[in-house]
């Protein structure tokens, strides 16, 4: 997808959410703030982007997100539980009703046989509701391709999320 596909479709969801007054708040590891850049590239964001947790280190996972040490030393930081405990800890740590997180690993280093490159976790917390975990595989893209997708599955799941 183009980077203006990207921006349209952050604009819609801004779009959505400013009408039905609804905030986001974004933790991110493999995507480094590209979704909260999209976001916030929409004028009027400021009305739906609540903040943006850039948690590349594990550290950075427990200290802004509260995601424990242990979940991190017991599945890895690319895994669904990972990714549920930053999406409910971004929830946690913020006044965002929508959340979303993703961890994963763009390459062209860090993969292993049984998590390659283009393995991404994403998850989203809502209040009030289960908080819903996605895995994509993209494969070994690219470094920039894998974390480009990565940002319109995070659109894509924020979008579906507001409109539960």
């Amino acid at each position: 997808m183009s980077t203006t596909a990207i921006a349209e479709r952050a604009e819609a969801l801004i779009h959505y959410c400013t009408a039905n007054g609804l905030k986001i708040a974004t933790a991110e590891s493999c995507t480094g703030g590209l979704v909260a850049g999209a976001l916030t590239g929409v004028s009027g964001s400021s009305a739906v982007v609540d903040r943006g947790f850039v948690t590349y280190s594990n550290e950075a996972k427990a200290e802004m997100l509260g995601v424990d040490p242990g979940l991190i030393a017991r599945h890895g930081a690319v895994s669904a539980e990972v990714a549920r405990a930053m999406a409910e800890g971004a929830l946690a740590h913020s006044l965002a009703d929508l959340t979303v997180a993703i961890t994963g690993i763009a390459g062209p280093v860090g993969g292993s046989a049984e998590k390659p490159v283009g393995l991404v976790h994403f998850a989203t917390a809502r209040r009030g509701k289960p908080t819903v975990h996605l895995e994509r595989r993209y494969g070994d893209l690219g470094r920039e391709q894998v974390r480009l997708a990565a940002v319109v599955d995070a659109l894509n799941l924020l979008t579906d999320g507001v409109r539960d």
